[in-house]
């Protein structure tokens, strides 16, 4: 258990778990924004207009700050897509669904691409910090497994569809749509964060991944 695992159990109380939480917002858009080595915590306290005291007195340390910003991030987005229900819906139409709703969750949550970014030039030092994470992401695999399974059973799906590999090919076409926001629109003169665009390019993933798991 980390120390921020423990910083979090060890006072209990709405109020104390209000705090945190505050903390930890205003952490993630910092360590996001400027990675681990390049974050303050004064300017967390600042922004937060908490004291960087009570910073240390609930997270321990920077690192173990940014590990639990870390493990908030990866909770925060899995939650999100937790509130798909696709159960009721024909194998296609969820996939359709899933793909088009996992698009849109991308684009809307920079500061998570920007975390996981940021952990891989760290080489994933500090994911294994976190022994929860595994789990809290087991969900995404889950939900694809059954929706394979569905398909497969009904014959609109490829028998050897992975849900691993079809999760990886969901992830990398939404999150490239953002990773490479910046660089790709001024090289190639188009706005990856126009409504216009983003509609397109979302479109164009639902199909690609369609086409790539269709009998």
């Amino acid at each position: 258990m980390t120390k921020a695992s423990r910083s979090k159990n060890a006072i209990p109380g709405e109020e104390e778990e209000g705090t945190r939480d505050k903390i930890l917002n205003v952490a993630l858009q910092e360590f996001s924004r400027r990675g681990l080595s390049g974050a303050r915590i004064d300017a967390i306290a600042a922004e937060s207009g908490i004291n960087k005291g009570m910073i240390y007195y609930y997270f321990g340390s920077k690192e173990d700050l940014y590990v639990a910003a870390l493990e908030e991030s990866y909770r925060r987005f899995r939650q999100i897509e937790g509130d798909f229900h696709l159960e009721s819906l024909p194998p296609v139409d969820a996939l359709r669904a899933l793909v088009g709703a996992s698009f849109d969750v991308h684009a809307a949550h920079p500061e998570f691409i920007r975390m996981v970014m940021s952990e891989n030039i760290n080489h994933g030092e500090y994911i294994r910090k976190i022994p929860e994470l595994r789990a809290i992401n087991r969900s995404a695999i889950t939900v694809l497994e059954s929706l394979c399974r569905r398909g497969i059973a009904d014959g609109v799906f490829r028998a050897d569809v992975d849900p691993v590999d079809l999760h990886m090919t969901i992830s990398a076409l939404s999150f490239y749509n953002v990773s490479n926001r910046h660089t790709f629109s001024f090289i190639f003169d188009r706005d990856l964060g126009a409504p216009e665009v983003h509609a397109a390019r979302r479109a164009s993933v639902i199909d690609t991944v369609l086409r790539a798991v269709r009998a």
